[in-house]
C-alpha cells in the first residue's frame, strides 16, 4: 500500500540485510548510511543515485556499493524489490 517498505530479513552483531520494496514512481528519499552497504535488485527497475553524480540503472541481478556517509536515493521505474546488505 505504500510506495517505500522495508523489512529486516536478518539482523547479527556486525551488520544486517533489509528487504526494500519501491512501488513504480516511488522514492527512496535521500539519506545517508554510516556504515558501507551493497544494494542489490532483485526485481524490477530503479535508479540509484549520491550525491557524488554517480547515477546507475539496476535491473535484476545488478548492485551497487553504497559509501558510508554520502547521500543517496533510489527512484523505481517500475515495482522493484532490492535487498539492502549492511
Amino acid at each position: 500500500d505504500k510506495a517505500v517498505q522495508t523489512n529486516v530479513l536478518f539482523k547479527a552483531e556486525e551488520g544486517k540485510v533489509i528487504s526494500l520494496q519501491i512501488a513504480a514512481g516511488g522514492q527512496l528519499k535521500e539519506h545517508i548510511t554510516k556504515v558501507p552497504a551493497l544494494l542489490v535488485c532483485i526485481s524490477g527497475d530503479g535508479v540509484f543515485q549520491d550525491e557524488k553524480g554517480k547515477s546507475i540503472e539496476l535491473k535484476s541481478g545488478d548492485y551497487v556499493n553504497i559509501e558510508a556517509n554520502v547521500k543517496h536515493w533510489v527512484d523505481a521505474n517500475q515495482d522493484s524489490n532490492f535487498l539492502v546488505i549492511k
